[in-house]
C-alpha cells in the first residue's frame, strides 16, 4: 500500500518555496505533468494506492484530472477520487484512491469541521464486517475540527478488524485526538514512527498508515512523491484471502 499527499503535482524543496513559488498552487504550469509521471512511476508497484491533494480538474492542473490521469500511467484498471475543497475557484483538491483490485463499494463521506469541505473517501474490498475497508483522508489542521473527524471515522471503522485509515493527518500518533481514534477502533499504533513532513528535512511524522488488529503489516518506510512537501508513506500489508472474498 502507499499513501502520498501529491500537493497537486507541485514543487516544493523548502520553507521559502512557498512564498517564491505560490503562483504554481493556482497556475498551470512549473512541471507538474513531469511531476505526475514520476509519481505515477512510483504508484504502478502497489496494488492500492491512497492520494491526497489530486487535482481533480481546475485551472492550476490544466483542467487534468490527476488522479485519472496517475491511473493511467501507473496501470490502475480502478480509481475513484472525492473532490472537497476549493481555493478561490482557481484550484480544487481531491483524495483519491486507487486500486489493481476491483472494489465491492466506493463510498465518500463529508467529515465535520469548522471549516466545511473535507471528507474520507471508503472503499469496500470483501463482504461483511471482516471484508478489507480501505478509508483515504486528509484532516484538517485545527485540533478540535480534527478531533471531529477521527470521532465520525471511528463511528465507521469502530468494529473492523480488516480496516485501514491512511492519510494526511496533520497529527502525530500522539495527539489526543489520534489515541482516542485507537481506543474506539481495532484500529492498531504503528510499531514504528516514520518521519514524513517536510519532504526536504523530514522531522514529523504526519503521514499515516492505520491498520486494524485483523491485518499483519510490515515494511513501512517513506520515499519522495516527486517535488511534493510531503514523502510517500509504503507499507506491506498481509491480507487473510477471505478479507477479500
Amino acid at each position: 500500500m502507499l499513501s502520498a499527499n501529491i500537493q497537486a503535482g507541485s514543487s516544493t524543496r523548502g520553507y521559502t518555496d512557498y512564498v517564491s513559488r505560490s503562483w504554481s498552487h493556482v497556475l498551470p504550469a512549473g512541471n507538474k505533468r513531469l511531476s505526475l509521471d514520476r509519481i505515477a512511476e512510483l504508484a504502478g508497484a502497489y496494488d492500492i494506492v491512497g492520494l491526497n491533494e489530486a487535482d481533480p480538474g481546475s485551472l492550476r492542473s490544466g483542467f487534468t484530472n490527476q488522479t485519472h490521469y496517475v491511473a493511467q500511467r501507473a496501470g490502475f484498471d480502478y480509481w475513484t477520487h472525492q473532490p472537497n475543497r476549493r481555493v478561490g475557484g482557481v484550484a480544487s483538491s481531491a483524495n483519491a484512491l486507487l486500486s489493481k483490485l476491483e472494489p465491492r463499494e466506493i463510498i465518500h463521506h463529508p467529515l465535520p469541521g469548522r471549516i466545511s469541505g473535507r471528507g474520507v473517501l471508503l472503499g469496500r474490498f470483501g463482504d461483511g464486517r471482516h471484508g478489507l475497508l480501505v478509508a483515504v483522508a486528509h484532516l484538517s489542521l485545527g485540533a478540535n475540527s480534527r478531533a471531529s473527524q477521527l470521532a465520525f471515522i471511528a463511528e465507521l471503522l469502530h468494529d473492523h478488524p480488516n480496516a485501514v485509515l491512511m492519510g494526511d493527518f496533520n497529527a502525530s500518533l500522539d495527539r489526543p485526538e489520534v489515541q482516542a481514534l485507537f481506543r474506539q477502533t481495532r484500529l492498531q499504533p504503528p510499531s514504528c514512527i516514520v518521519p514524513t513532513f517536510p519532504s526536504w528535512r523530514p522531522q514529523r511524522a504526519i503521514d499515516h498508515i492505520l491498520v486494524g488488529d485483523g491485518l499483519a503489516c510490515s515494511g513501512a518506510c517513506a520515499m519522495p512523491a516527486a517535488n511534493s512537501d510531503h514523502l510517500a508513506l509504503s507499507l506491506e500489508l498481509d491480507v487473510p484471502e477471505s478479507a477479500l472474498a
